[in-house]
């Protein structure tokens, strides 16, 4: 990578172009620092990697574009718990309790802490989903009885009066209990879910631990 040089001044000037070859990169390091064996794969690497990042960069615009135009406005979840005022003194029995009755009852999670578009119904403790989708819904049971008293309930969790999934408990063992159940359901628009205690069992005490929460996972557009 040698080349003739002519002194000019403190500096100096080539005589001719200079010449590297591609095998030649000890040149940079070592001789002439203008001498760069490797600049012309080097800014054709710049350039092909600054296309990619333009078209990679347009790309992620365009696909951020369809997730905000599929997600906009499917804005879906809910919390709420029980209202421990529901409770009544059961005959005979020093316990407050929901339940029993004789026929199944959806349990009115009468305190709503969060509901993102309006799907859950306080006054029924029913959802509605108002859109198709995929959603996760999740409940936890609690109980408790006096002391050699009986656990005896079994709540459900119904879809479109279909049950899904349970829990329950029916023993003297132990005074208390809970138990929770996750389930991932997908739904049409206008589907309902909802949390059932079945009929002759009960809920006693410190009702507001029962919890029942909802929201959805992602949106279907093309609903069969």
């Amino acid at each position: 990578c040698s080349t003739s040089l002519i002194p000019v001044g403190d500096t100096v000037q080539m005589k001719e172009p200079l010449t590297c070859y591609k095998w030649d990169c000890n040149c940079t390091f070592n001789r002439q620092r203008g001498c760069c064996c490797g600049a012309n794969d080097l800014y054709k690497l710049e350039d092909e990697t600054f296309m990619r990042i333009k078209y990679l960069w347009h790309d992620i615009s365009a696909m951020s574009g369809k997730v905000n135009s599929l997600t906009a406005g499917v804005k879906v979840s809910f919390k709420a718990t029980v209202d421990p005022q529901i409770a009544a003194i059961i005959p005979g029995s020093p316990e407050k309790c929901f339940g029993p009755f004789n026929v199944n009852v959806p349990i009115p999670y009468g305190i709503v802490t969060l509901n993102d578009g309006m799907g859950y119904n306080p006054a029924l403790g029913v959802f509605t989903a108002p859109s198709p989708g995929v959603y996760v819904f999740s409940y936890t049971v609690y109980s408790s009885v006096e002391e050699n008293g009986r656990l005896y309930y079994k709540v459900q969790l119904m879809h479109n009066q279909t049950p899904i999934a349970s829990v329950w408990e029916n023993n003297r063992e132990d005074g208390e209990d809970s138990a929770t159940q996750v389930v991932t359901l997908e739904l049409r628009q206008g589907d309902q879910v909802y949390v059932e205690l079945t009929s002759g069992r009960t809920l006693c005490k410190y009702l507001q631990f029962n919890i029942f929460t909802g929201y959805i996972l992602y949106p279907l557009h093309n609903e069969y």
